[in-house]
């Protein structure tokens, strides 16, 4: 056996327990991240989250791994709005150069949607199908033409949820779809953490032609409690240019077009 080997043999019961302490810290780390942390190359941190995850510690995503147990929290969402705020704008203001004349657009009670949301006061050509109090709030004063869906409000999202939306949404045909997402994997999909809402936005993306989910690069990697909908139902993903390059090729090739501004 080499010297370089036996040396890394000898330091991998080590380097294993500062992973640990590192998945702890983070509950969700990515390869790259970890070889600047821990010194090493990737196909060695690729072998020490195998490890780990057949000892039942993490479960491995693309990029990474997630600490067993662990699903992403929802904030409340003035707590939320005020994450990645930058980019958010800029997801948003790419966004809104998507919305076309007489388009029936549909927009979620996530925060960077609200920030589309707000892009929209003016334009009056449009028909705006919403769930959130929040976005019906913003443009209650004039504007689009607005339609509010009726259900159970969920008063942590400020958004009507659940069997009661299907009765209208069942109604709608929706040109344009405008996602959030609290989580964002290649395996799960988008995520959330109530079972009401996450009916709702699969509900939605059903009824509607184009699925644009809007979701900050920080949202990748996370994992929640409930499946709101596979990628394979995505048309348009809109994120920053902190979103891993592997992460886009993988999305890419299940068709969906992905932009990072």
């Amino acid at each position: 056996m080499s010297h370089s080997l036996q040396k890394q043999k000898e330091l991998a019961p080590q380097r294993l327990e500062r992973l640990r302490v590192i998945l702890h810290e983070n509950h969700v780390v990515r390869v790259d991240e970890l070889c600047m942390q821990l010194g090493v190359s990737p196909a060695t941190v690729r072998r020490d989250l195998e490890e780990l995850e057949r000892l039942g510690e993490v479960r491995r995503i693309h990029g990474g791994a997630v600490l067993e147990g662990q699903r992403a929290e929802e904030p409340l969402f003035d707590d939320k709005a005020s994450i990645a705020r930058r980019e958010k704008f800029r997801i948003a203001e790419f966004a809104v150069s998507l919305v076309e004349p007489r388009d029936t657009i549909y927009l979620d009670g996530g925060s960077t949607v609200l920030e589309l949301t707000r892009l929209l006061r003016e334009r009056s050509n449009i028909t705006v199908v919403t769930n959130s109090l929040r976005a019906a709030w913003e443009l209650a004063g004039g504007g689009p033409k607005l339609i509010l869906i009726g259900g159970e409000l969920r008063r942590l999202s400020q958004t009507m949820v659940g069997a009661l939306t299907r009765h209208m949404l069942n109604e709608l045909n929706i040109d344009k779809a405008f996602m959030g997402t609290l989580g964002l994997t290649l395996a799960d999909g988008l995520t959330t953490t109530d079972p009401a809402e996450a009916y709702t936005k699969e509900l939605v993306m059903q009824r509607a032609h184009e699925v644009i989910v809007l979701a900050h690069s920080g949202k990748v990697g996370n994992i929640s409690f409930v499946k709101a909908g596979s990628l394979d139902d995505v048309d348009v993903l809109i994120s920053d240019k902190g979103m891993d390059d592997s992460f886009v090729r993988e999305v890419q090739r299940k068709d969906v077009t992905v932009y990072r501004v």
